[in-house]
C-alpha cells in the first residue's frame, strides 16, 4: 500500500467517525479556537491507521502533538475548520500531509461535507477522486475569484488582515472566506478558487494542500517575508496570478509594517 492510499484511508476513517455522529462536548483552546471530542476522536482513528500501515513514521497532530522536530512525519489536522462543524457550516475537513525530510510529499484533503477525497503524491499529480484536478486559466487579478481567512488574533489584530482584504477587493473578482485553510488549497488546486492568501496557519493546516496545489499545476510561496514553516504565512495561485497577488501583499506590507502577533491557527 502507498503512502498516499494510507493517507486516504485515515481520512475516511475520521469521516465514518463524523457519520456515526451524536452529542459532543465543545471547549475552548483559545479566544475564538474551539475544540471537540469529534476532533480528537477523528485524529486517534487517523492515528490507528497510520501506526498500523507506517509505524516508524511519526505523526504531527493538531490535538495529540508528536513530532514537532521530525524532517520525515505524517502531519494530521482532523478537522480543519471546526468553528465550521460546530455551526452546522458546510465546510470543514480532515487534512493528512506526509513530509520526508521536510518537503510536503503526500497530501490527501477529505471533504466531509461533499464525501470527496483530495489526494496527490510529488511527481504523480493531484485527483479529485480518481478524477485529475488542474489549477485555473485565469490570467488578471481582475477575473480572480481569491480566497483568505483570520488567525486567531483577529479580534486584537483585525485592521491589519482587512486591509489586505480591501487590496483584493479592489483588484480582483471577488472574496470568499470559508474557514478551512485545507479546502482553501484544494479548491485551488481543483482550479475553483484562483488565488489565496493567509497569514499564521500551522503546519498541519498546510502540509497536504501545498502537495495538492503544486501538482495541480499551481504555485505555493511564503509571503515576502514570512516563511511556510510552522506558523505558515502563505500564498498559492494558479501560477498565472502569482507575481500579481505577491506584488499587491508586499505592497500592503511596506505600507504599513507593523508585525503579525498571531497565534498558529486560522
Amino acid at each position: 500500500m502507498s503512502e498516499e492510499e494510507v493517507a486516504v484511508e485515515a481520512a475516511l476513517a475520521a469521516a465514518s467517525v463524523l457519520r456515526q455522529g451524536g452529542p459532543f462536548e465543545v471547549r475552548h483552546k483559545g479566544a475564538v479556537d474551539l475544540v471537540t471530542e469529534m476532533d480528537v476522536r477523528c485524529e486517534q482513528a487517523i492515528r490507528d491507521v497510520l501506526a498500523r500501515h507506517t509505524p516508524d513514521i511519526p505523526v504531527l497532530g493538531e490535538e495529540g502533538g508528536g513530532a514537532s522536530a521530525a524532517e520525515t512525519r505524517w502531519v494530521v489536522d482532523p478537522i480543519d475548520g471546526t468553528t465550521n462543524f460546530v455551526h452546522g457550516f458546510p465546510f470543514y475537513a480532515t487534512s493528512i500531509g506526509l513530509e520526508v525530510d521536510g518537503v510536503p510529499t503526500v497530501g490527501v484533503i477529505h471533504d466531509h461535507v461533499r464525501a470527496l477525497t483530495y489526494r496527490a503524491t510529488r511527481g504523480k499529480g493531484a485527483f479529485a477522486a480518481d478524477a485529475p484536478i488542474r489549477v485555473s486559466d485565469v490570467r488578471t487579478l481582475e477575473g480572480a475569484l481569491c480566497a483568505t481567512g483570520f488567525a486567531y488574533d483577529r479580534r486584537t489584530n483585525s485592521t491589519f488582515y482587512l486591509r489586505f482584504v480591501q487590496a483584493f477587493l479592489q483588484r480582483g473578482q471577488c472574496i470568499r472566506r470559508g474557514g478551512a485553510s485545507s479546502l482553501d488549497l484544494a479548491l485551488t488546486a481543483a482550479g475553483h478558487i484562483d488565488l489565496y492568501w493567509e497569514f499564521h496557519l500551522a503546519r498541519w493546516d498546510v502540509a497536504a494542500g501545498i502537495v495538492l496545489v503544486e501538482e495541480a499545476g499551481g504555485t505555493v510561496t511564503p509571503i515576502p517575508g514570512r516563511t511556510l514553516a510552522g506558523p505558515a504565512s502563505i500564498i498559492a495561485s494558479n501560477g498565472w496570478l502569482h507575481e500579481a497577488a505577491t506584488d499587491v501583499i508586499g505592497r500592503v506590507q511596506r505600507q504599513h509594517p507593523e508585525g503579525v502577533l498571531a497565534e498558529e491557527g486560522g
